[in-house]
């Protein structure tokens, strides 16, 4: 038995230099989105302010990320408007990585975390939506290994920042002294609140208990680690240059022929390349009545159903990562802080060997049965973790498990809702945007519920979170069924009105 199909080879090695670009911005846009948490005490100290205050930053780099995610797909109308917004938008995170050691106030922090969530958000849709035009239906692979990418970033920037962050307090004020056990205790207050900050969100009211100092001299060393990220970082925007220079598409650099003439074709001629690309605007270009007139209902809820399981497994995704480490340390289990903070770590090693796996199987299974697998292995987790809540053993196992079961959820819906629409639709706009969207607002809605309920709501929320996605899926089967019988009686309708002719 092939590992490799030969086919999906034949077409990678056609498309490889197009294909390891988009995938190394994900790599980028992966180191971005996970150094925030471990680094966000010592860049309160860097900016002396309270935890109130920087944990706006959280909210400043999420909401410009949904705003990116919008209006990426502005940039999609020629190959050189995309990578040349690819260049822009890797280099600006560089450039971000190398100017938040300058920032001293936690206001300049938060506009440089807008333009980095803003710059990730268009790197996001620009990526998946090229990847998907370039393979269409044999795009399922390829858009596993897209989003295994992410995984990989986001378990580097951690391990690139460890070392310089602070064990204790980094600010040192002038008139409060530290002795050794205070200095013992407030190691371990800072190695809880890291924890807890450590996921792609946070609960503000959760960190109030805490009162570090602001005022004093920042002693914090984690510039280096942002510099370091941004040198990692920098082969990125010059491998989308180099692809640039491969295509020929910077003109004052090589003033012949451009190689990828047929994509200005097919984007100005839509019927000679067998894809109608007008669709694959922004979201808010998806609204247009012009585009939308004459498409039959089913065309309409492939869209919504399939943004609104990307909805609710990002959403799971989010929250499960921002409010684990809270869940582990509160009875009934009551977990050591050191423990409990290798939960986040578990999980998202687990959602990238999932992705990594899913590479394989993409082309060994349709997308409708990986789906499936998938969704019911996240509600059977979720129903174990709420059946054995005291146990913490089985809280590490839920955990790999269960990033194992989600990590292929949105490449699968993907694939599988453009595959649906024939490549035809605003489907990746859309289905990007609403899982940004929902993994914003579901984090919210979690730690309000967590704040009011108890601890036990969290799992409690993960496993109703689960079902409402897989009723959305057998939803979206139904609806797929539906649209084909329309698809083949409006083809039935064509034939018979030529046949007079």
């Amino acid at each position: 038995m092939k590992l490799v199909d030969e086919r999906l080879w034949t077409l990678f090695k056609r498309h490889w230099p197009q294909t390891l670009t988009y995938w190394s911005v994900f790599f980028s846009f992966g180191l971005c989105i996970a150094f925030l948490g471990p680094t966000i005490l010592d860049l309160r100290c860097q900016t002396q302010s309270t935890l109130q205050q920087i944990t706006w930053v959280f909210f400043s780099q999420q909401f410009f990320l949904l705003l990116g995610s919008s209006l990426g797909g502005l940039f999609k109308r020629t190959l050189l408007c995309s990578l040349s917004a690819l260049c822009s938008c890797t280099l600006i995170i560089s450039l971000v990585f190398a100017i938040i050691p300058l920032c001293h106030h936690v206001t300049m922090l938060s506009v440089a975390m807008a333009i980095a969530g803003l710059a990730m958000g268009v790197i996001d849709t620009i990526a998946n939506l090229q990847l998907v035009k370039l393979y269409q239906k044999d795009s399922a692979v390829f858009l596993q290994v897209l989003h295994f990418f992410i995984g990989l970033g986001a378990l580097v920037s951690p391990l690139v920042a460890d070392p310089f962050l602070a064990d204790d307090s980094c600010v040192q004020g002038a008139n409060w002294t530290a002795n050794s056990s205070s200095s013992s205790s407030s190691s371990s207050d800072l190695q809880h609140l890291r924890s807890t900050l450590a996921g792609k969100g946070t609960v503000l009211h959760n960190i109030s208990q805490y009162p570090l100092h602001t005022e004093g001299v920042s002693v914090t060393r984690v510039s280096y680690a942002f510099w370091i990220m941004a040198l990692i970082n920098l082969p990125v925007p010059a491998a989308v240059f180099a692809l640039m220079y491969h295509e020929r598409l910077l003109p004052c650099f090589n003033p012949s022929p451009r190689l990828l003439d047929r994509d200005s074709l097919s984007s100005r001629n839509p019927t000679e390349s067998g894809v109608d690309d007008q669709g694959h605007g922004s979201v808010f270009g998806c609204f247009n009545p012009a585009k939308l007139r004459g498409r039959p209902p089913s065309f309409f809820f492939l869209h919504i159903l399939g943004g609104a399981i990307l909805f609710i497994t990002d959403g799971i995704i989010g929250s499960y990562a921002g409010f684990v480490y809270t869940y582990a340390v509160t009875p009934p289990l009551s977990m050591g802080h050191k423990t409990a903070g290798c939960l986040d770590s578990v999980f998202w090693a687990s959602i990238t060997a999932g992705r990594l796996a899913f590479i394989y199987l993409s082309y060994r299974y349709t997308a409708a049965r990986l789906l499936t697998f998938s969704l019911v292995g996240v509600i059977l987790v979720q129903c174990m973790m709420l059946i054995l809540y005291y146990s913490g053993v089985f809280l590490f196992i839920g955990t790999c498990v269960l990033g194992l079961c989600i990590s292929s959820v949105f490449p699968c819906v993907l694939a599988f809702t453009e595959d649906m629409l024939d490549y035809k639709g605003c489907a990746t706009a859309v289905l990007v945007t609403s899982a940004s969207t929902g993994e914003m607002v579901l984090q919210v809605l979690v730690g309000s519920v967590i704040h009011s309920r108890g601890s036990y709501s969290f799992p409690l929320c993960g496993m109703i979170a689960s079902w409402i996605g897989f009723s959305l899926f057998l939803l979206l089967l139904l609806v797929q069924r539906i649209h084909r019988n329309c698809q083949t009686d409006a083809s039935k309708d064509i034939v018979m009105t030529e046949k007079p002719k």
